[in-house]
């Protein structure tokens, strides 16, 4: 027992759980290592020997910086259409009882259920037959579908948990429907709309297979890292690249995590 009076875990849990970290976090370092590597067109281990020379070959490499700017572009478009969207489907399917609600809260949470590739090609058929060209926004479109779920996700958790007797007070008291959501609803939700926007804007970030279906000739950076690895020219600024895209989405998800975590306690539970 612990000091807090809690049980110990067993010590083959704790085992099974650094197996489990290491499994998954021991390829993603090798990204780290071979960032750096001398070699340039082949994976050796170890190294041969480590240098920054790629750190400054990307950093001149333009292709990489149109890339970047288009991802960035893009997920942050399609982040706050999420928030938008997301925020008020859970509004209406967390505060409102009606027939059929059960059926439209499946439909929203689908596109992030299938699999991306029948989200890229649902997409992709649907633009055609629109005759809408590809184009930045058929990729942001695209993106949306997926990150108003994670934000639907998030949002509709914080509805269930905040006091409905808060929205009733406010109305008492005799402030609007703007007023209301402004000082009461909004400062509830703010931890778990930030969160789930981290989260769509890492997902919008790292998104590769609907991408390839709405993108056209375009490039984001997760597209440019594919073609390259199929294509390799200098293998270790792919390497950079893809340590450039740990960190990036790491930051938010990290952030996401944080600001849930705070949230836990919803004013108005008590009362």
């Amino acid at each position: 027992m612990r000091s807090d009076g809690s049980p110990k875990a067993p010590l083959a849990l704790k085992f099974a759980a650094v197996g489990g970290l290491l499994f998954l976090q021991l390829p993603i370092l090798l990204i780290f290592v071979y960032a750096f590597t001398t070699e340039d067109r082949s994976f050796q281990w170890p190294p041969p020997g480590l240098t920054t020379r790629w750190l400054f070959e990307t950093w001149d490499r333009q292709d990489v910086w149109a890339a970047l700017g288009l991802s960035l572009r893009v997920a942050t478009i399609a982040t706050l259409l999420a928030m938008i969207l997301g925020t008020c489907c859970a509004a209406a399917l967390s505060r409102a009882k009606f027939f059929g609600r059960d059926g439209i809260t499946l439909l929203v949470v689908l596109p992030i259920a299938l699999p991306g590739i029948v989200t890229g090609i649902a997409l992709r058929s649907a633009f055609g037959l629109l005759e809408i060209p590809f184009s930045f926004w058929t990729i942001v479109l695209g993106h949306a579908t997926f990150c108003i779920v994670v934000v639907y996700n998030n949002a509709v958790a914080r509805f269930r948990r905040m006091s409905p007797s808060l929205v009733e007070a406010s109305y008492d008291l005799g402030a609007d429907g703007f007023q209301t959501f402004r000082h009461v609803v909004l400062p509830n939700l703010a931890t778990a709309l930030l969160a789930g926007g981290m989260l769509a804007f890492a997902l919008s970030f790292d998104e590769v297979i609907v991408t390839t279906f709405t993108a056209g000739q375009q490039q984001t950076l997760p597209i440019w890292m594919l073609e390259e690895l199929i294509r390799p020219r200098e293998r270790p600024v792919t390497n950079v690249v893809a340590m450039a895209v740990v960190l990036v989405t790491f930051l938010p998800i990290l952030a996401a995590y944080y600001w849930t975590a705070r949230g836990e306690d919803i004013a108005g539970t008590g009362k």
